[in-house]
């Protein structure tokens, strides 16, 4: 049998733009789409839902590789924090499990 690896990513970030929490859920569900999009992956908002200027996101990916799956969270960290929608990535973990 192969072994499957999950990647899991966990991201705090910032909305310093957002003056509600209807603000902040369109910059994040624009993100959020995005990273499904252009990188394969499963996001969600895991933290601070309630919280108009900071969220917990967790992205995740499935692979037979530890190493592809690294690469593509990588990836996924790298487009957040070149995002120019108002997103400000603070702080992030990545594991493998």
């Amino acid at each position: 049998m192969s072994t499957a690896i999950v990647g899991l990513c966990h991201m705090e970030l910032q909305f310093p733009g957002s003056s509600s929490l209807k603000d902040k859920r369109r910059v994040l569900q624009s993100l959020v789409t995005r990273l499904r999009n252009e990188y394969n992956v499963s996001v969600a908002e895991v933290g601070r839902q309630d919280a108009w200027q900071q969220a917990t996101v967790a992205v995740a990916c499935v692979s037979s590789s530890g190493v592809y799956a690294r690469g593509l969270l990588e990836k996924v960290v790298q487009a957040v924090e070149s995002d120019r929608r108002g997103v400000v990535l603070l702080d992030y973990e990545t594991e493998l499990l």
